[in-house]
């Protein structure tokens, strides 16, 4: 168990130096993109909510 554990981690650590890592500025664009993306969703997704609500509600009565 342990000897699986052990080249699990080395090869994870092979795997991570393999990787191209975001400089901060691509860090902070990309972050922004998804805080925007996020916000715009649930505004939308709150809209629909609200209005097939009042819609069972008028139906339902």
């Amino acid at each position: 168990m342990i000897n699986r554990v052990t080249r699990f981690l080395k090869e994870a650590r092979v795997e991570l130096r393999k990787v191209t890592w975001p400089t901060p500025k691509e860090a902070l664009a990309s972050t922004s993109v998804v805080i925007v993306v996020v916000i715009i969703m649930s505004l939308f997704l709150g809209v629909v909510d609200l209005g097939l609500t009042r819609i069972i509600r008028l139906v339902l009565g």
